[in-house]
């Protein structure tokens, strides 16, 4: 195991968490981003939920390998629905914002 894998998956997991933490809060430029996507409140906190397990997942699998690749696939995918939801709701400015989240998940895959 590098130290490179092991920076950027620490990386990607703070950074779902924190994306987890804002949609739990909600920190208002997330509660407008979603409201503006159309994404129903009700979902927010499930949401939430999804990426905090992620986040654990990714740090798990520091030490546990399959988890680790579950986790990082499932918030790859996470953030390019995300990346769906934000085109369908035709906030194309908006498209990089998932994209930043989902970007050191894909590197901590790579590296495994």
């Amino acid at each position: 195991m590098s130290t490179t894998y092991v920076v950027v998956t620490v990386l990607a997991a703070v950074m779902a968490g924190f994306s987890a933490v804002a949609g739990w809060v909600p920190f208002p430029f997330v509660a407008q981003a979603l409201e503006r996507y159309g994404v129903p409140r009700s979902w927010w906190p499930w949401l939430s939920a999804a990426k905090a397990a992620g986040a654990a997942g990714l740090l798990i699998g520091l030490f546990v390998p399959v988890i680790g690749v579950m986790a990082g696939i499932g918030l790859l995918l996470y953030f390019l629905l995300a990346v769906v939801t934000v085109v369908r709701a035709r906030a194309y400015t908006h498209i990089p914002f998932p994209l930043v989240y989902a970007a050191p998940v894909a590197a901590a895959l790579a590296l495994m």
